[in-house]
């Protein structure tokens, strides 16, 4: 799977919040300044090619959809951060977390609370 770009992990956001939206339903969603219709339209075709996004017809106009859950995209995306980053180490990860954003020890009991749930 390819990694998103900013602006397209920006529009992919959107859409899983939202299900299904045509370029307008996406426009209203981000932050201003919004962005030109074009630009949108254009990345979401972006997002189609990669294999991001499907779409469903309505005469001229296209509603769109993700194809890949936002839970898929962020595993294979971490996955990829935990390789590039930090060796494939999630430990290393975790201890780079706790000493630069000063996590408490219930921030990472709930931590490991979470990823040992997540392995059984």
């Amino acid at each position: 799977m390819k990694e998103l770009t900013r602006a397209e992990e920006e529009i992919m956001q959107v859409l899983w919040d939202l299900k299904n939206a045509f370029v307008k339903d996406i426009i209203e969603q981000l932050p201003e300044p919004k962005p030109a219709y074009n630009t949108v339209s254009t990345i979401v075709r972006i997002l189609q090619q990669k294999g991001f996004v499907g779409h469903e017809a309505f005469g001229k106009s296209h509603q769109y959809h993700p194809l890949i859950s936002k839970e898929e995209y962020t595993k294979t995306f971490m996955k990829s951060f935990v390789g590039k980053y930090f060796s494939g180490s999630y430990q290393q990860m975790v201890s780079f977390f706790t000493k630069e954003d000063n996590l408490s020890l219930k921030e990472l009991e709930a931590l490991l609370k979470e990823l040992k749930k997540d392995k059984s």
